[in-house]
């Protein structure tokens, strides 16, 4: 079945994470997407470990339906190679400094006076207009001078960065946002235009009730660890043997909980009876539910809560999580074949359709893969002067 971008041509330029990120998820949706790359290739073909077989699992996890194409762009001859793809392609997604996509005659006013059609995507760390724009961005960066590092960790430690790049994938993320309603603005038009997604304007917009808060009343928020500055009981509890993540977020919530735990009447108590009440008498309130939750182990407390449609869970590690039957039923965890690595895992897409579904149809490509293969099928190109062609910059 045919994906919703089906026929939808992606030339991505893009290296590292934020931006091969929006243009795989393109790939998830159907369209076909051209990774080109320089003799060098992409940056986290060299983060590890680990490795296998010579490749990158960073690479793995965000190149999933794509195409490899060596092209260098420092050359003539590359960049009329790339210059020839752009304008048979519908969307392009970069991720350079400010002006290299120009300084290669590959800049969205240069291309889309011969491809009038052409979406341009641009994910950089601080955007392409501001005081910031010429700087260079990576996640942990924006992590920094978003405000997220100011957020995470206990009251008593420094600022702490997510174990995940998640600036960059939320950044992506806004990418494929911009660029599906540049896409439906074009069905309707038939022009293209310019997306400019920064990684930290995306970053500032992950504040959410956090930056709200300041927005409202001029205090700065504090870190709290794993507790909530505004929602009351939403952190972990030890309990008999191993601790639990409880997310009570309503009141009729907690009238559950109350009596789950035991202590029906708390729910009636004026210091609890209300979020509000419960998050200014947090203390009183945790005293109680420590002591309770001590009196038997986490999984049969999720037994209870969860028969009680209450939202608790474990916290897991990576691997409990990878290999979990209610990830591997929704096709997180899919096998795919590698061209060296052989039949190897990887993630999958967290996107269910159900007229236009997504589909992982090819692994992550190994450097220039389908160099020759693009240059026939896409550019025309005679079989023996692209397989010469591939052969010269085969790394």
């Amino acid at each position: 079945m045919a994906g919703p971008l089906d026929g939808i041509r992606v030339l991505d330029f893009s290296r590292v994470l934020a931006g091969p990120w929006c243009a795989m998820i393109l790939g998830d949706l159907g369209a076909e997407v051209i990774k080109v790359e320089s003799p060098e290739g992409d940056d986290v073909r060299h983060f590890g470990p680990p490795f296998e077989a010579g490749e990158s699992a960073y690479f793995q996890v965000t190149n999933r339906n794509k195409q490899s194409i060596v092209i260098d762009l420092k050359t003539e001859q590359g960049r009329a190679i790339a210059r020839d793809l752009a304008l048979k392609s519908d969307i392009v997604v970069e991720n350079l400094r400010r002006g290299a996509m120009e300084k290669y005659g590959l800049g969205y006013e240069q291309l889309r006076a011969d491809n009038p059609g052409l979406i341009y995507c641009a994910v950089s760390g601080y955007g392409r207009t501001g005081p910031a724009a010429e700087r260079a961005g990576y996640d942990f960066l924006i992590q920094a001078e978003s405000g997220l590092m100011s957020l995470i960790g206990g009251a008593d430690q420094p600022p702490m960065k997510v174990g995940a790049a998640v600036t960059d994938m939320v950044a992506g993320q806004d990418a494929v946002a911009g660029v599906l309603a540049a896409l439906f603005h074009r069905e309707r038009t038939g022009k293209g235009q310019h997306v400019d997604i920064a990684l930290l304007d995306s970053a500032v917009a992950l504040l959410a009730n956090q930056g709200a808060a300041y927005l409202m009343t001029g205090d700065r928020p504090q870190r709290l660890g794993n507790d909530h500055p505004s929602v009351c009981p939403y952190r972990p509890f030890d309990t008999a043997d191993h601790p639990l993540a409880l997310a009570i977020g309503a009141d009729r919530q907690f009238r559950k909980l109350a009596a789950a735990l035991g202590h029906p009447d708390m729910a009636d108590d004026p210091r609890f009876a209300t979020n509000r009440s419960r998050a200014e008498n947090r203390v009183a309130l945790y005293e109680i539910m420590e002591a309770a939750f001590l009196t038997k182990g986490r999984d049969d407390w999720l037994v209870d809560l969860h028969a009680a449609g209450l939202p608790a869970g474990a916290i897991r590690t990576v691997d409990e999580v990878l290999e979990a039957p209610e990830v591997h039923a929704r096709d997180m965890v899919v096998e795919v074949d590698h061209a060296t690595i052989g039949r190897e895992r990887i993630i999958g897409s967290p996107l269910k359709l159900s007229e236009t579904p997504v589909s992982v149809r090819s692994a992550p490509p190994t450097l220039g893969q389908q160099t020759a293969e693009v240059l026939k099928d896409v550019l025309g190109w005679d079989g023996a002067e692209a397989d010469a062609y591939a052969a010269r910059v085969r790394p």
